[in-house]
């Protein structure tokens, strides 16, 4: 880990460091907040370049993720893969830190290794709830990847005919999802859906506008 706040020796501030990713792996929140009080460095790094914050949204602990956010911590800072707190939050459906992220500054418009939103992945796994949060926050439900698709594309490439999955095609459409925007190979999403026998996606997309 890198260390190093204003105030206390370098010494200090490595043990203080050490025991904020203690508290990090324990999901504890009073031990997250004892060592940022004793000058632990809130964006430390470790080998993988994964600050505290993001190693605790990845375990989904969401005390320790709390505390860090409440304390500053930056949601958008981005891991050797490309993954940042809000980011992760939003592909695993983390919502209670995918909440915390959105009203402490997530940009929107950042995106992941594959040059998707957070709302593609969300729709490629069917999380309905994550993908309400995501399009009340604002989130561009027309950003195309460097896949060529779109989030209603991914969930009817990579998702399933099943309720889920369609409870995501509802809210993408309604959300303002251009039912006609092709992905890199010139399909429509209806014609994915028709063509992958995801005849329920299909007939969504159909009666909202979509054609092959």
């Amino acid at each position: 880990m890198s260390t190093g706040q204003p105030g206390g020796s370098g010494s200090e501030n490595s043990q203080a460091t050490a025991a904020l990713i203690d508290a990090v792996t324990a999901n504890d929140a009073a031990g997250v907040t004892r060592a940022l009080e004793n000058g632990a460095n809130i964006e430390a790094r470790s080998g993988s370049n994964q600050t505290p914050l993001i190693a605790a949204t990845k375990a989904n602990s969401i005390a320790a993720a709390r505390a860090l956010i409440e304390a500053g911590a930056d949601v958008n800072a981005k891991d050797g893969i490309q993954d940042s707190a809000y980011l992760y939050a939003g592909a695993e459906g983390y919502n209670e830190i995918l909440t915390l992220t959105l009203a402490n500054g997530a940009d929107l418009a950042s995106t992941n290794r594959y040059g998707g939103t957070a709302l593609i992945p969300a729709g490629e796994h069917g999380h309905v709830e994550t993908i309400r949060l995501l399009l009340d926050a604002g989130v561009d439900p027309d950003h195309i990847n460097n896949l060529g698709w779109t989030a209603l594309q991914e969930a009817v490439l990579l998702g399933t005919d099943g309720p889920d999955h369609q409870e995501s095609v509802k809210l993408l459409i309604a959300g303002g999802a251009d039912v006609n925007l092709r992905d890199s190979t010139g399909n429509t999403p209806l014609k994915n859906a028709e063509d992958r026998g995801s005849a329920k996606l299909a007939a969504l997309i159909k009666a909202a506008g979509g054609h092959r």
